[in-house]
């Protein structure tokens, strides 16, 4: 699960929100899928900048984070490792693409869930908002502890 930090959660929602206020969204599109879209807003790229960068590779998304190397010097290769350093990895790219994180998953009513459609815009806004919410919680969780952490070490 990606580390989460304020940059992601903003990233995330940034995302969202242009996705509900009539952003391109075509799945069958590398710049315009739902890993095309988040790449747009972490790499500032446009997404025909993406598309052709990943048509220098085989394969849709998933193909190319299999082959995925940070020293090949592709312009995809470095795309992603540029979102990399946002603390997203290579496995929540993958489940973005297909909608398809345990974890995230797990955070949706069992209906919705079992009717998600990894090429359907309303739920990967849905999917994106949830993992957004979640990492927003986990962030709050972990900062609340070092808090707690520092109070004590004060007190001390």
């Amino acid at each position: 699960m990606a580390t989460p930090n304020p940059d992601l959660i903003a990233a995330l929602e940034n995302t969202v929100f242009k996705l509900k206020n009539g952003t391109h969204y075509q799945w069958g599109h590398m710049g315009s899928c739902n890993c095309g879209n988040l790449a747009q807003e972490l790499t500032k790229l446009e997404k025909s900048e993406i598309h052709k960068f990943a048509m220098e590779r085989h394969g849709d998304w998933n193909e190319q984070l299999v082959e995925y190397c940070p020293t090949s010097g592709y312009p995809m290769d470095l795309m992603i490792s540029k979102m990399l350093e946002f603390g997203v990895t290579l496995n929540d790219l993958a489940h973005l693409e297909r909608l398809s994180d345990p974890i995230v998953l797990s955070e949706i009513p069992l209906e919705r869930r079992n009717s998600l459609s990894k090429n359907k815009k309303e739920d990967v806004i849905f999917y994106m908002s949830t993992w957004a919410n979640l990492l927003r919680k986990n962030w709050l969780q972990e900062n609340e502890v070092i808090e707690e952490k520092k109070l004590v070490v004060s007190v001390l």
